[in-house]
């Protein structure tokens, strides 16, 4: 259960999110940037190593949060079939929209607020750094729950989910979802040492259902 809560920001709020794409779809058309790749290239190779080891590429996928689409067309480059980005920021769905066209690759895009609920199920969800703007949002206890309960729904019974925080802790990630779901793997990213201690920057965690 979500017992912390972060003070509310910019990050978590749509408006930041299409002001943001605005600017990217603006680089995009003058210069070809796709833009900023969240997290950065090392931890979607993770996550893209553990999804073709783990995963059959006729799996159907959705990435919430989609953004420009990165790890989505990583994944149609690999040949999987099923891919669905969805994000509630127009915009962000407009620049993943363009990128894949230009580079002829089939993946669907739909404008969807994972606090609203999905409209299909699936065999994985992907979530990198969405349940983080969540988190940052007004009333961001009842908003995480909604995201959990509706995750919760649209994952097939035999399913995962993937999530990436950069926010959340890998414990703090489990207590947080343990209502609903049973962690099945954690995806290694790098780690530092600070005053003694070892954390990490970046979690990820693999859960499956309950």
């Amino acid at each position: 259960m979500l017992n912390d809560e972060l003070d509310s920001s910019e990050l978590g709020t749509l408006e930041y999110w299409e002001q943001r794409y605005k600017n990217e779809i603006k680089n995009y058309s003058d210069y070809g940037d796709t833009g900023d790749v969240w997290f950065g290239e090392d931890i979607v190779e993770r996550i893209i190593n553990w999804l073709t080891k783990n995963i059959a590429k006729t799996s159907k996928i959705a990435d919430i949060g989609c953004g420009n689409g990165h790890i989505l067309t990583e994944l149609a480059r690999l040949d999987y079939k099923d891919l669905t980005g969805l994000d509630y920021s127009q915009t962000a769905i407009d620049l993943a929209q363009a990128i894949a066209q230009e580079q002829k690759l089939s993946i669907k895009y739909e404008v969807t607020d994972i606090l609203e609920g999905l409209k299909a199920t699936y065999n994985v969800i992907h979530d990198k750094g969405t349940y983080d703007a969540v988190s940052l949002s007004t009333n961001s206890k009842e908003s995480c729950m909604k995201y959990m309960i509706n995750v919760h729904e649209a994952l097939r019974p035999d399913g995962y989910f993937i999530i990436t925080s950069c926010n959340w802790t890998e414990n703090e990630l489990k207590d947080h979802f343990k209502q609903y779901f049973l962690i099945h793997q954690t995806i290694s990213t790098p780690q530092f040492k600070f005053g003694g201690k070892v954390g990490n920057v970046v979690s990820i965690c693999v859960f499956v259902k309950k």
